[in-house]
């Protein structure tokens, strides 16, 4: 296996008066610039690799990101909580539970 996780961040842009809103719009962009340059930071880009992601269908709750292969959902994903992610989740395997939203 190439990656050990894929991070799948949500950039879709919905139009502006759509009472759903939309990740690109909250800012997922910065979000997954935070990541990218994190996990350069630490040495991961080998091993982690932060997508780009169309809708996840979780406009309300994001910005919104997914990791795989674990399945994990986050929303309402700030740059400040990039770091957290990182270490919590991608180096020691511990979902960051204050941003984890399920799926169904």
């Amino acid at each position: 296996m190439r990656f050990r996780h894929h991070v799948f961040v949500c950039e879709n842009r919905r139009p502006d008066d759509d009472p759903r809103g939309s990740c690109g719009a909250k800012g997922s962009e910065t979000i997954r610039a935070a990541l990218k340059e994190e996990l350069a930071r630490r040495g991961l880009k080998k091993v982690v690799r932060a997508n780009v992601a169309g809708c996840l269908d979780a406009c309300a709750l994001g910005p919104t990101i997914v990791v795989y292969p674990e399945g994990v959902w986050y929303g309402h994903v700030r740059p400040e909580d990039v770091p957290e992610i990182v270490e919590s989740h991608l180096v020691n395997g511990v979902p960051v539970e204050r941003l984890r939203i399920f799926r169904e």
